[in-house]
């Protein structure tokens, strides 16, 4: 029995909105959960996501890559992909890549979710 990493639950707080809550370890053994829930919101009509990253405890360069990817599949849909509430290490992996100029990243889903809808 393979042990799950990581766990993702969606959210449609409103129309084009919708929140993913990660739970666990993003790397390439699970970044499919991630992707596929994310494209499920998509394909549900949301184009602003916001995926909560409070209780994510590692995060490899699989996960990034997603977050780049889907940052580009809202742009295109004229919405964006917002990160909420990293833990320190993913700030400072943000910050390293350079990805914090591409990422819109909030302390709080609550404050990225005020954001998403006032755009």
């Amino acid at each position: 029995m393979v042990e799950q990493i990581l766990t993702v639950t969606a959210e449609h707080l409103t129309g084009p909105l919708a929140v993913l809550r990660a739970t666990g370890e993003i790397d390439r053994d699970s970044i499919q959960l991630l992707g596929d829930a994310a494209h499920e919101a998509l394909e549900q009509g949301a184009h602003q996501l916001i995926i909560d990253l409070a209780a994510v405890t590692f995060c490899d360069s699989s996960g990034l890559r997603l977050f780049v990817q889907l940052h580009r599949q809202t742009a295109t849909r004229g919405g964006s992909l917002r990160l909420a509430a990293l833990q320190p290490s993913l700030w400072t992996v943000l910050r390293a890549t350079n990805l914090d100029r591409l990422l819109a990243a909030y302390p709080t889903v609550d404050e990225a979710v005020r954001a998403a809808c006032a755009q």
